[in-house]
């Protein structure tokens, strides 16, 4: 089965499986360095726009990035060559990176002025607002406070509590590192539909085989759909898979020689 492997693909998926493990057993998170931060974040560093994409917060999280790599990735790489598909996957992964940040900016922009509105005029109903469209997680765990703050709205008390966690979320929210290599994989697999279009590929949910190019749709029109629709709790990178697909196709318009070359 690993005979397939070509060296690029073999390499990352080591380099991966690696960095999940080592903060195992040498006790060190690094995540908190080395993944990608908001770019105002104190922690913020350029070189995250690189390093991210090789943590994992969990086997799960690297299983699911890995066996695409792994499934689509040798393919792509005999196709252009180790240097070629090298290239284009840290490009993918960077850029993933970089749109992410630009819409992380504009998301912090909204969160940090709606955090000044409150800060200037705090009253119960506007932190009830506040919480639920920005940090509803948060609410079952200040439930208790929600609650006393309501029953005792003008307490001076509560209102100085309040503006304090307000600012807590944001920044907790602009401390929240990103990191998987999505960006990249979801640039491996637009360029597999890309130029690929009608291999079929056979899924497990449900079981039916579907051409590439409509499984790299359906993905794309999902990513789209949900980072749209922003749904609390939801703390997938949308837009970095976006972003990945997007660089892709910008990449793959500029290394097209030949437009009837599918397979």
């Amino acid at each position: 089965m690993f005979a397939r492997l070509t060296p690029v693909v073999k390499n990352l998926l080591l380099i991966n499986i690696a960095l999940l493990l080592i903060p195992s057993f040498a006790n060190i998170e690094l995540a908190q360095y080395f993944g990608l931060r908001y770019i105002f974040a104190d922690s913020f560093r350029p070189f995250q726009f690189i390093t991210y994409m090789f943590l994992h917060s969990g086997f799960g999280h690297l299983l699911g990035n890995m066996f695409a790599l792994f499934i689509f990735g040798p393919m792509l790489e005999r196709f252009w060559g180790s240097k070629r598909f090298f290239i284009f996957y840290m490009v993918t992964g960077v850029g993933a990176g970089m749109l992410y940040g630009v819409v992380n900016f504009i998301e912090m922009q909204q969160l940090e002025s709606a955090a000044q509105q409150y800060i200037e005029n705090p009253n119960y109903e506007g932190f009830v607002s506040f919480i639920q469209e920005n940090a509803n997680y948060a609410y079952r765990q200040w439930y208790d406070f929600i609650d006393a703050y309501g029953e005792n709205p003008g307490s001076q008390e509560y209102i100085d509590a309040s503006v304090q966690r307000v600012q807590e979320v944001v920044r907790f929210q602009g401390n929240v590192p990103l990191i998987g290599a999505s960006g990249a994989v979801f640039g491996i697999l637009f360029a597999f539909g890309f130029l690929f279009p009608n291999t079929e590929l056979f899924l497990l949910f449900p079981p039916i085989p579907i051409k590439a190019k409509y499984l790299v749709t359906f993905y794309g029109l999902y990513e789209l759909y949900a980072g749209i629709q922003n749904v609390p709790g939801d703390n997938v990178a949308h837009y970095a898979h976006l972003g990945g697909m997007l660089i892709a196709f910008i990449l793959l318009k500029i290394w097209q020689k030949n437009s009837n070359r599918f397979y």
